[in-house]
């Protein structure tokens, strides 16, 4: 007896190109972070916004006391 699942093509499943929770998680720690930093407070040149981007990616640096403010 042959198996009636074998006339059925074989699915492909493919992965979606987007964010993981995980990431979505860890960019929003890193806003509120920057924000309680100041980081975000004075946007009013490109110099300050590339700061709170930067300090939003790498907001691990700012719990150690590094700062990221772009002179």
């Amino acid at each position: 007896m042959s198996d009636p699942m074998a006339y059925y093509a074989p699915t492909a499943t493919r992965s979606r190109p987007g964010f993981s929770l995980l990431f979505v998680v860890y960019l929003v720690i890193g806003g509120i972070v920057a924000a309680t930093h100041h980081y975000w407070s004075h946007i009013n040149s490109i110099k300050a916004f590339l700061s709170g981007l930067l300090a939003t990616l790498l907001w691990p640096l700012l719990l150690i006391g590094v700062n990221l403010h772009i002179h």
